[in-house]
């Protein structure tokens, strides 16, 4: 069958099995003499890290195992996902506690993405919230590893986008909340300058992210709504709307060009009138606001679109920001879905995207000219001492890649003395030359 990411680029064949069991897993291993297996969520990657030519998919295996009311410690399987747990607990005091801005994602896709939120700076990943992880390896075998047991393994798991093995299940530590509502506060910043301030005078707040105009120019670049959160702390509660849209067919890619995304960009942000707004939102809004939309990845027409996130050290923030920015306007290919983020320390895990400093992601529709721009963009963050998150990657190159993950080859090592390396792959792995 075909199959691809949330991109919708690439498009390849695939044979697809779905296990219901996890013996029934174990089984399909061993017979297939795991020659390239790929493990798959819900396929909310962007591009290619959950394609291969055999995919194992975990959407059957998704069960809530337990829960300990006085730790907040849920322990799931692979397959369960963020919408899952939130449907159960959030109304119960709990709330995870580091979230990307979709829902409609596995616990095991988070964890191979070490996924971040809007609280990077002050909450980290979302597997520094990880106890501990139940791996199958190629040999069947069931692990169970942490930062104490099978270290090593622990930390080239999460990040690692399935090449280490299937996730079965985790332990996942959930934050306490008083209500589901969200105090929010939305600042207009007048340019990238002024922004980047912004996220260092409220680095104080719990979740922080702005929307960034990518078309404005001159002393208008990197024009922001910034949009500061905290749970409230009154209990109250507010009704969610469930309401949603659906796009039935592919937009007309023409649809989206330089006016449009300018008239849009333009709207949004003088929607907000005065300097500072402050109002009471429910999580989901706060949170997810393309979850309302369903299958919204159709608005960039048939042939897709890539996302492209980078993030560059602090230091080189406002710098390599606006030659970036410049770049990016100049172009003409500037994106409805901008979105900026301050990120906190870098941690431990070997393929984790985040370092402290800055990340920008923003969508391209694919077409003959996009890639030419892409490799420039490339080049200037690889100079500013930045990177490209796997998550959203659909072409980067070997090159870029391993210049920018430094320790590449220590998560080989790792692979190899499990005895993975070659047996979880995925069609970006062989791209970046991680078989």
């Amino acid at each position: 069958m075909k199959l691809h990411g949330w991109g919708r680029y690439p498009v390849v064949e695939v044979d697809l099995y779905a296990p219901k069991t996890t013996r029934d897993l174990q089984r399909f291993i061993k017979e297939s003499n795991l020659i390239g297996v790929t493990p798959r969520g819900l396929g909310r990657s962007y591009g290619d890290s959950s394609l291969g030519n055999t995919v194992v998919s975990t959407r059957y295996l998704d069960h809530i195992l337990a829960f300990d009311e006085a730790t907040g410690i849920a322990h799931c399987s692979g397959g369960v996902t963020l919408a899952d747990l939130l449907n159960i607990f959030a109304s119960q005091g709990w709330f995870l506690p580091v979230t990307p801005g979709t829902r409609f994602v596995t616990i095991g896709g988070a964890i191979a993405s070490d996924v971040h939120g809007k609280n990077h700076h002050s909450e980290g990943c979302f597997c520094d919230h990880i106890e501990s992880i139940q791996l199958l390896l190629s040999d069947v075998r069931i692990v169970t590893c942490s930062r104490t047991e099978y270290s090593d393994l622990f930390h080239a798991t999460c990040g690692g986008m399935g090449l280490t093995g299937i996730i079965l299940s985790a332990s996942l530590k959930l934050k306490p909340i008083k209500s589901t509502v969200i105090n929010q506060t939305t600042i207009k910043a007048k340019n990238i300058e002024e922004v980047l301030e912004l996220f260092e005078t409220e680095a104080d707040k719990t979740y922080s992210v702005a929307w960034i105009d990518c078309i404005a120019k001159g002393s208008a670049l990197g024009r922001s709504l910034l949009m500061l959160g905290e749970h409230a702390q009154d209990g109250g509660d507010l009704i969610q709307n469930k309401s949603s849209i659906s796009l039935p067919f592919d937009m007309p890619s023409q649809l989206l060009n330089r006016l449009t995304v300018q008239a849009f960009n333009t709207f949004y942000y003088n929607r907000i009138r005065k300097s500072t707004v402050q109002n009471k939102v429910h999580y989901v809004p706060f949170f997810y606001p393309l979850d309302s939309i369903n299958d919204w990845n159709r608005l960039y027409g048939k042939n897709g679109f890539t996302q492209y996130q980078f993030v560059i050290p602090k230091a080189a923030g406002l710098e390599g920001m606006t030659k970036i920015l410049e770049l990016i306007a100049s172009s003409g290919r500037g994106s409805f879905l901008a979105v900026l983020k301050a990120f906190g320390k870098q941690n431990d895990n070997l393929l984790s995207f985040p370092i402290e400093g800055y990340t920008l992601a923003l969508d391209f529709k694919v077409d003959a000219g996009l890639f030419p721009l892409l490799d420039n963009l490339d080049a200037m963050v690889l100079d500013f001492g930045g990177r490209l998150y796997l998550t959203k990657d659909a072409r980067m190159s070997e090159v870029t890649f391993k210049k920018s993950y430094p320790v590449w080859e220590q998560f080989q090592s790792v692979r190899e003395s499990y005895d993975v390396l070659g047996k979880f792959t995925s069609h970006q792995s062989q791209r970046l030359g991680l078989d």
